[in-house]
């Protein structure tokens, strides 16, 4: 009989901020706000999204941009994290890294540092509540000016102590250079953050290589692309990036047709370390677990595989040595049962 996936300690590095919202959350808000949802946002199951194309990521982002809209309160904001904490320990998950940009939400929470100090209480009362740990990526727009990049790298430097672990680099991969952000990227590396970019989704393995020669990353989020060259490939597996690899978002975003195409198996047996997660799953429909459960069913990951993929989240996490030893610990029990 198969282990229940949602029993299996995990650890989940991307996860949007918006993105990871309750579907009956976001209509409660637009409902609270007198917000206008298109059906798209309305209709109980994930919007049709194809973002291949401009006009695909534009209708994207659009959405998301409404969504975030609902958000307006710090009490909002506590919801949500909360909200995303639940699901998460639901699924299994021991660690969260909750990527945000705070810039999208400054305006309507009283400025920059408002928002981040908002977010940053929010995940610490979510924390206590839920027995979930969690910290926060704070992420760069890459279409912004790379000046605002470096502005959120120092602040998110500023706040490592209040549980910032990462800095990130979000959005369209195929607009704005990756080279244009290593300043900023270089502030948070030398202030002790991980460098988490987003490469190799809807560009190809061009994108990984420059995340890992312009930024010195040291995860990538997706990287699925990477699969098309075997030369990045070893190069990953060598020095052991992990890849954030998101395959319900992979497919609903159009850069695979089905789920098996999604090259899972392509990247495990290469040696390249992986952390699955959801993405947005407000857009994609399914969150933690559910992505484990595809790799079962569409790839044949026998438990044992499950249980490296979830090793594999756990070591590319920010989490330190006492919480990786109770995963890794809980991992094995798992197995044994």
């Amino acid at each position: 009989m198969e282990r229940d996936v949602r029993l299996l300690p995990k650890a989940h590095l991307h996860l949007h901020f918006t993105g990871s919202m309750r579907p009956t959350t976001l209509l409660e808000l637009a409902d609270k706000y007198g917000v206008h949802l298109p059906d798209a946002l309305t209709g109980g199951e994930p919007p049709k999204l194809r973002a291949t194309d401009e006009r695909g990521w534009f209708r994207f982002q659009r959405l998301y941009d409404i969504a975030r809209s609902c958000l307006r309160s710090p009490e909002d904001i506590q919801r949500l994290v909360l909200e995303s904490a639940q699901e998460d320990v639901a699924d299994g998950s021991g660690w969260l890294e909750i990527q945000v940009d705070p810039t999208s939400y400054a305006p309507l929470l009283g400025g920059l540092i408002p928002a981040i100090e908002i977010i940053l209480d929010a995940v610490d009362s979510a924390s206590r509540d839920t027995g979930l740990d969690m910290r926060v990526v704070i992420a760069a727009n890459r279409m912004k000016h790379p000046l605002d990049a470096r502005t959120l790298a120092r602040l998110a430097v500023r706040y490592a102590d209040r549980g910032v672990v990462g800095f990130g680099l979000s959005n369209d991969e195929r607009r704005g250079m990756a080279r244009d952000f290593d300043r900023a990227f270089a502030i948070a590396r030398d202030g002790g953050l991980l460098a988490a970019p987003h490469g190799g989704e809807l560009s190809g393995p061009a994108s990984v290589r420059d995340c890992l020669d312009d930024l010195d990353a040291s995860r990538i989020g997706h990287g699925v692309r990477a699969a098309e060259d075997p030369r990045l490939l070893r190069r990953l597996a060598e020095r052991q990036i992990t890849c954030e690899v998101c395959p319900s978002s992979n497919v609903a975003l159009g850069v695979y047709e089905k789920p098996a195409d999604v090259p899972l198996r392509t990247l495990f047996d290469a040696g390249v370390p992986m952390a699955l997660g959801a993405d947005d799953p407000l857009l994609f429909g399914s969150r933690l677990a559910a992505q484990y459960d595809l790799v079962r069913r569409h790839h044949g990951f026998t438990d044992e595989e499950l249980a490296e993929l979830a090793r594999q989240s756990v070591r590319g996490s920010a989490a330190p040595v006492d919480v990786r030893e109770k995963l890794l610990s809980g991992i094995d029990d798992w197995l044994a049962t």
